[in-house]
């Protein structure tokens, strides 16, 4: 199973979710969120036009994963280097592998993330 992992800016659009999604690929079997971001409008919205399962995952779970970009900002702020990377992995589970680091919307405003689960 191929999880996309999302992290993103208050001001991102769909369309940021989107072309994050799209630079990697876009094919995965399901996504995932933070908790806190699980019920935003744009990642809603993304998850109905993709209509894949959704894996949200809690604060704790996504500090506890290793992501290898390492990024101060954000680790200054939800405690990892990646929200995008970590929440891939931690929905991925313990044999939870990085498939691809975060790519980044073209409008800044997005990250995505892909790691696989082939347990």
């Amino acid at each position: 199973m191929i999880i996309a992992g999302f992290g993103f800016r208050e001001e991102a659009t769909v369309a940021s979710l989107m072309d994050a999604y799209i630079r990697l690929g876009g094919d995965a079997d399901a996504i995932a969120v933070l908790d806190d971001k699980a019920g935003a409008l744009c990642f809603k919205q993304l998850a109905g036009k993709l209509g894949l399962p959704v894996h949200v995952v809690s604060l704790e779970d996504m500090q506890a994963v290793e992501t290898a970009t390492q990024s101060e900002k954000v680790q200054e702020k939800r405690g990892t280097g990646s929200v995008a990377e970590a929440c891939a992995l931690a929905a991925a589970g313990a044999s939870g592998r990085l498939m691809a680091k975060r790519h980044i919307s073209e409008d800044r405003m997005a990250t995505c993330a892909l790691a696989r689960n082939d347990g």
